[in-house]
């Protein structure tokens, strides 16, 4: 292996980026003997994938774009991420209220043709439209553990009670739920087992190639030292801003182009009982979701907004706030209102500009372009979804392979993520194992560590015999041996890190008990790293 002055070895891959394509593509390549380098100028999932709306699905409403391929594609994925993460990723049910006398503003390419084929219809999603799309969403994907579509009727299920009691029948069908910026921590973690190198709080400066290789700059955030790179290949999957890396940090000539693309959610407080989702249409052509949330609230988004600048923050501003409330107060029988929120987040997807006319109907299909004509390729990752992760690093490792010698193929599609190797049916009795060797657990606990680390809980608790052999108490059931774990495995550098990345317990900590947790955290990261 040929080394710089600096004695920096040459690796193969360079990624910039620590979202979920990022990390994705790292551990992909890494599983196939390459070596790699990732940095990532924030925390991991900092920014998208950490803003999605956290859903494993097939995309029923780009069937309307008549995007067959990508909603194949993810529907057939679904049951792939299921088995290989099934402590941070569940099936849902989800509900969709219909009424007759729905209208819709719409242009996408199938209400252009039900109103070219039938003029009467133009405004109006049948009954039967609907039913066909779900018939599709059933038997596309080769659905082996999900249940299919059934009817419901809504005065008599369970599903009704919240509804505006003129919703009388909807259609309830199957999707997943995944822990998104969890999933971005554990493919870093199992790259970094496969030997990739995991830098966060790093920033790229500058990347240009010298005699075939690129040279990529770095700067540590918090300590402001730099640091010069070289790899054979450089991967951009910059995420928003994968287009800003192309017209400035990156040496190359470009001719494509990102949307950006904003998505805002409210969390209210428990907007109703049951387990199931649901699935509410626009008068504007759009949808959102309402989706039980951390046990004791209701996740509602999302909405499509361009975003131009990258570098200014993705809120969730008091229009798109309002938006969400009337929306949902179009279906439920009481109102949503801006007094029910407790939190909003927003993140901004960067979309392949395909030219379209608005935010909605950019593709949200991923793109990849290999730039070569220079000397050392660079491969540029455009758009994508959650849901195809997987798939999009797939195929990102066969445009990389050509480059080198000896690589091997496909391998993640049957591999677990860490803490996933249970069966997909196995959480109950994980649950139950770990309350039974750790009687100190109560249920809500329990589950909580299963479904975060899954067979990894037990690595957490160790020999701990009552809850004070964790260490410190910081609230919520968040132990110091907890987030030791959190820094020492999966990269967590701060309270932000921990109580809103690697768990959702920022919803339950009061302001004091943050601060406590941070001024501990600064202490650990001194105390190690000096």
């Amino acid at each position: 292996m040929s080394h710089s002055p600096t004695s920096e070895p040459v690796s193969d891959l360079f990624v910039i980026g620590g979202g979920i394509n990022g990390c994705g593509i790292a551990r992909d390549a890494a599983g196939r003997g390459l070596s790699v380098v990732l940095a990532e100028m924030g925390d991991l999932a900092q920014a998208t994938s950490s803003a999605s709306t956290k859903l494993f699905h097939g995309g029923l409403r780009y069937l309307e774009y008549f995007e067959f391929r990508l909603v194949r594609e993810a529907l057939i994925e679904r049951e792939t991420l299921l088995r290989a993460m099934p402590h941070i990723s569940w099936p849902m049910r989800f509900v969709l209220p219909y009424h007759p006398s729905m209208r819709f503003e719409s242009d996408t390419p199938t209400s252009k043709l039900l109103g070219t084929v039938m003029p009467w219809m133009r405004g109006r999603r049948p009954a039967w439209l609907i039913r066909l799309g779900l018939f599709m969403y059933d038997h596309l994907g080769g659905r082996k553990i999900l249940p299919g579509t059934r009817t419901v009727d809504l005065k008599n299920d369970p599903a009704g009670g919240p509804l505006d009691p003129k919703f009388e029948t909807a259609y309830e069908y199957s999707d997943c739920w995944v822990e998104d910026s969890r999933l971005v921590a554990l493919n870093a973690r199992d790259a970094e087992a496969r030997g990739a190198t995991i830098m966060t709080r790093t920033k790229v400066l500058s990347a240009a190639r010298e005699d075939g290789i690129w040279v990529v700059e770095t700067e540590d955030q918090p300590s402001g030292a730099r640091r010069t790179h070289r790899a054979r290949m450089l991967v951009n999957a910059g995420g928003p801003w994968v287009g800003r890396l192309l017209e400035g940090a990156i040496d190359v000539e470009t001719r494509d182009g990102v949307r950006l693309v904003r998505g805002s959610h409210i969390v209210t407080k428990r907007l109703y009982d049951h387990d199931k989702c649901y699935f509410f249409q626009g008068t504007d052509g759009r949808i959102i979701f309402a989706i039980p949330y951390e046990t004791d609230f209701t996740l509602i988004g999302t909405t499509d907004a361009d975003h131009p600048d990258p570098s200014q923050p993705a809120v969730c501003t008091l229009e798109e706030q309002e938006y969400l409330c009337r929306f949902a107060s179009r279906y439920f029988a009481r109102p949503v209102t801006r007094d029910d929120i407790v939190w909003t987040y927003s993140g901004v997807r960067p979309l392949y500009d395909d030219g379209a006319s608005s935010a909605t109907a950019a593709t949200r299909d991923y793109t990849l372009k290999v730039e070569a004509e220079g000397g050392a390729p660079v491969l540029n990752v455009f758009g994508g979804k959650i849901t195809t992760y997987r798939r999009l690093a797939e195929s990102a490792l066969e445009k990389i392979a050509p480059f080198f010698d000896g690589v091997k193929g496909p391998w993640t599609a049957g591999a677990p993520l860490p803490g996933g190797n249970f069966p997909v049916d196995g959480v109950e009795a994980l649950i139950a194992g770990l309350k039974a060797d750790y009687p100190f657990l109560d249920h809500v606990w329990a589950r909580r560590l299963v479904r975060a680390y899954g067979t990894e809980a037990r690595v957490i608790l160790g020999a701990a015999r009552r809850a004070e052999d964790l260490g410190r108490d910081f609230g919520a059931t968040l132990s110091e041996a907890e987030v030791a774990w959190l820094m020492e495995k999966e990269y967590a550098r701060s309270a932000d890190d921990v109580l809103w990345r690697r768990s959702k317990l920022g919803l339950r900590l009061s302001g004091d008990q943050v601060a406590a947790l941070e001024d501990w955290m600064q202490g650990e990261r001194v105390a190690r790293h000096g």
